[in-house]
């Protein structure tokens, strides 16, 4: 799953609506050879906009210049000036260019850029409801994460920016806290239990040396690790990391005991109701959030009811299963089994990699008979890091660098083996890795053609759909050959279903946590860390988990739509193509798109 906590940064980076500045507003680019080329500079214009304005942005896309040392501005003003002057970029595409006279592919980059920023309008008036810290998403470990997997360190010049950095952690972590404290004062805090892992994250990251006697800490340890790799001489290794270790114990630490104070403060007068309905706007807000997700005008209780109605057809499709390998008790019984026997869970995590590793070998082999369009980035699957893997959810994927410097990635969460059931490893293989995630987000990002926001932007409900997508498709494949494993592969679909179910439960319904958990375990096999760590992930990300199945839903009807139009005709890698060479549009765009290649003939 791709959350928040990686991509924001890039997304913001990437959005056309946030950072065009009024003079490149007003100015038109020079001596355009046409409506199409006048546009392409336009969008380009936009994009350099967006990176002059986010350091972390160029990071992402491997851009190292001078402002490789600095972080973005965590302001709400620098996120309302941001907005501001995307509404004005949009008005100045509106008033400077004709869809009419735009070419098909430069029509539908008009329409998108046009629906992020309605998009972005429709949001606006709700960004103060999101949660600064959170076990999710929160700076106490985005920060950290951010050097550790992002921070390149090539040349002493990349080493010195890492250090100034560090020292930058101070300033920025004092600005979240402020924001976070005024949000606090108008009501808008997370649930008590989800400070402590805040605060766990928090202290984590201050242990260890220079902060105490122990081992080197997280970020002296990476840091140490990049310079010591370079080439240069000994004397100015030990003075970058001496620099290094000065400025974790004078901006890095003192940062982080404010940062733990504030959030003891805030926990002792935290509410306890989970879901969003209890803010003054909560059920607005939480019908944008939806619509912003989806990508469709379904009400909360329309997804919740398609929730409902997919767990009752795959638990159907599971009980064939339990016949197949000749278990005769109830399912519930057979979810028991299968979430606390043994021979489902891994000892180790290097034999949990190596198993993935393996399987996504295969995958990759076999990926040619289905898709005309293959990513040229590589894949690399991680162990999410120590100091957060308590906090992070299950898996993540990262994208590559554009100019080849960084590697997609594949992180999987094994901070307790018994939360990671060997019967899903196949499946959640598929949706980060291949032909999930990484094929569908690095093949975005090497379609040179495209417009830089549709390159690097992205689409929740089309990403998400993908990944649950390919999940199926390695059955169609030829995966799964172990009937347990085709277990797993209902069960994460199962999981996508009742999410429908628990995410509208908790935001619209006024369900509990505790009500939510019990949903999950009644109706699924998953072991009972993994359903707490899911349903807390729910509450601090309203709207989001409900993408997937809906996203999924609409790309396997229109392959359905496509297989009986086109019959012998269909061939996947065509399809496939329709689906990925537009990048992320939203499910309307889709579905309009993949009508009219059926009507072409495939």
């Amino acid at each position: 799953m791709s959350l928040r906590n990686i991509a924001l940064s890039l997304l913001l980076a990437a959005s056309p609506l946030s950072l065009l500045s009024p003079a490149v507003a007003q100015t038109a680019p020079a001596a355009a050879e046409s409506p199409s080329a006048e546009l392409a500079a336009f969008f380009e214009q936009v994009d350099a906009e967006n990176l002059a304005a986010s350091p972390q942005g160029k990071a992402y896309r491997g851009i190292r210049d001078a402002d490789y040392g600095k972080w973005n501005d965590p302001s709400d003003a620098s996120a309302v000036a941001d907005f501001e002057r995307g509404q004005k970029a949009l008005a100045t595409m509106k008033a400077r260019f004709d869809p009419a006279r735009l070419s098909g592919e430069d029509r539908l980059s008009y329409r998108l850029f046009e629906y992020q920023a309605e998009r972005a309008a429709r949001a606006q008036q709700f960004r103060r409801n999101e949660y600064i810290f959170d076990q999710m998403n929160g700076a106490q470990s985005q920060m950290p994460a951010f050097l550790i997997n992002i921070h390149r360190v090539a040349n002493k010049s990349d080493a010195e920016a890492y250090v100034t950095r560090l020292q930058g952690i101070g300033p920025r972590m004092d600005g979240l806290i402020a924001e976070a404290k005024s949000r606090a004062d108008i009501g808008v805090m997370p649930p008590k239990w989800v400070y402590p892992f805040v605060l766990d994250d928090a202290r984590n990251v201050i242990k260890g040396a220079p902060f105490d006697n122990g081992a080197p800490s997280t970020l002296l340890a990476d840091l140490t690790k990049k310079v010591e790799a370079l080439d240069i001489p000994a004397a100015s290794k030990a003075e970058l990391i001496e620099g290094g270790r000065q400025a974790l114990l004078t901006s890095v630490k003192p940062a982080y005991e404010r940062l733990i104070a504030e959030m003891e403060r805030q926990q002792a007068i935290a509410p306890t109701d989970d879901g969003i309905w209890r803010l003054k706007d909560g059920a607005a807000y939480y019908a944008e959030r939806l619509a912003n997700y989806t990508t469709t005008e379904l009400s909360a209780d329309e997804v919740h009811q398609i929730g409902l109605d997919n767990v009752a057809r795959i638990h159907g499709e599971m009980r064939k299963i339990m016949q197949t390998v000749g278990f005769t008790g109830t399912l519930q019984e057979f979810f028991a089994f299968v979430r606390t026997d043994d021979r489902f869970y891994f000892k180790t995590r290097e034999e949990y990699l190596a198993t993935v590793d393996g399987k996504l070998k295969a995958m990759q082999a076999k990926l040619p008979e289905y898709f005309n369009t293959l990513p040229k980035a590589p894949l690399t699957v991680k162990a999410v890091e120590a100091f957060r893997e308590k906090s992070a959810g299950k898996a993540f994927y990262q994208s590559p660098a554009p100019d080849g410097s960084r590697p997609g990635t594949y992180y999987v969460n094994l901070y307790n083996l018994k939360d990671m059931a060997s019967t899903e490893l196949e499946a959640l293989a598929y949706h980060e890795g291949l032909p999930g995630h990484h094929l569908q987000r690095a093949v975005q990002t090497e379609l040179g053609d495209l417009p830089p926001f549709r390159r690097f932007g992205g689409v929740t409900a089309y990403t998400e759909g993908w990944g649950l997508y390919s999940e199926e498709l390695g059955k169609d494949m030829g995966f799964y050959v172990d009937p347990y494993s085709d277990f797993g592969r209902l069960g994460m679909e199962l999981w996508r279903a009742c999410r429908l179910v628990v995410d509208t439960g908790i935001h619209h319904k006024k369900w509990s946590r505790g009500q939510a958990i019990t949903y999950l375990t009644e109706n699924t096999p998953n072991p009972e860390g993994d359903i707490s760590k899911a349903i807390e992930r729910y509450v601090v990300y309203p709207g989001q988990a409900t993408a997937y199945m809906i996203g999924k839903l609409k790309i396997m009807e229109l392959r359905s739509r496509a297989q009986k139009a086109l019959g012998s005709k269909f061939r996947y890698g065509r399809f496939h193509d329709a689906v990925l060479k537009s990048g992320p549009v939203p499910l309307t765009v889709l579905e309009e798109r993949i009508d009219a290649w059926i009507a072409a003939g495939g």
